[in-house]
């Protein structure tokens, strides 16, 4: 795993994987913890730790799940006997070496982007100014050129702003900015903000400040947001892409396929999902069907 457990996000792809492989299985994790062990060395140091566990334990086959586990794991076993399976990456195969490797393959993550555009939209009629917020992880530069591409598409929506921001305290100071500039946020790399000491602040923390400092609606791509205070969010769904890779996994393990033999491209199914919470908290009126065709979040996770 690039990051931590308990995580919807990271469990969900493990179970999803689990259920597709469908066959009984000796599995051990390795966390890398990577959006709190955010720096450069920490995720060396992480990398060469699971590639230890991995060279001692010798398994049948190595699954890789989000971008940093494929940087600094699933890069050094690529070209050799070890099949890997991957989900959850942002960036293209090449990127890693993948896509001319007989031994590897997996799953992509492509946001629903448009599609969460569009739910917001449905739920704030008139919202058409939008902003987008990254923070410095570099898996964000891939993201933000698919939403560039596919929301330029959309005639009615304008980005006024693509930001950068590295410190809690820039964050703090440009939502503040956006509510008079802006109809809508897409709050989309909200990891690695550094605190006055230079630590990460936990998104949650960030998310609650948003809740109780923006008025201004917000969109996501993943079902995490939602519980933590964004309003909105078509999300990529964390056990398609880990039954996708478990899937394949079972091909190679128990069909005897080749890894080359399966095509590396994105889940397709993206879950609509609505903060409940959220809505009331922005005095919106969500109507009933709209609220029957999607998850509802009906309260922030901090209230449980």
């Amino acid at each position: 795993m690039s990051y931590h457990s308990p995580w919807r996000w990271t469990d969900g792809q493990l179970q999803g994987f689990k259920d597709g492989l469908a066959v009984p299985a000796d599995v051990q994790v390795f966390q890398m913890d990577a959006k709190k062990l955010s720096t450069q060395k920490q995720k060396e140091a992480q990398g060469r730790e699971a590639r230890a566990l991995i060279d001692q334990w010798k398994p049948d086959l190595l699954y890789t799940t989000d971008d940093e586990a494929q940087e600094f794991v699933a890069t050094h076993y690529v070209n050799t006997s070890l099949p890997v399976v991957f989900s959850g990456v942002n960036k293209a195969p090449k990127t890693y070496g993948f896509d001319d490797s007989p031994n590897v393959a997996g799953v992509l993550e492509h946001e629903h982007s448009v599609e969460s555009v569009k739910l917001l939209q449905a739920l704030v009629p008139g919202a058409r100014r939008f902003v987008a917020v990254f923070d410095d992880a570099p898996l964000w530069p891939s993201v933000q050129a698919r939403m560039k591409e596919r929301i330029g598409s959309l005639p009615d929506v304008e980005f006024l702003a693509w930001d950068t921001l590295t410190t809690f305290d820039d964050y703090k100071r440009k939502v503040q900015e956006y509510q008079t500039r802006a109809d809508a946020i897409a709050l989309i790399g909200i990891f690695n903000f550094k605190d006055g000491q230079g630590r990460n602040v936990p998104y949650q923390d960030v998310l609650k400040w948003t809740v109780e400092n923006s008025r201004l609606p917000d969109l996501g791509f993943w079902v995490d947001r939602v519980h933590h205070g964004t309003l909105a969010a078509v999300t990529v769904s964390e056990r398609e892409q880990g039954l996708a890779a478990g899937r394949i996994a079972r091909g190679i393990l128990v069909e005897g396929r080749k890894p080359a033999s399966f095509k590396m491209e994105p889940t397709r199914k993206g879950a609509p999902v609505i903060s409940l919470a959220r809505a009331r908290r922005l005095g919106l009126k969500v109507k009933s069907g709209q609220l029957l065709s999607a998850e509802v979040i009906p309260k922030f996770e901090w209230d449980k």
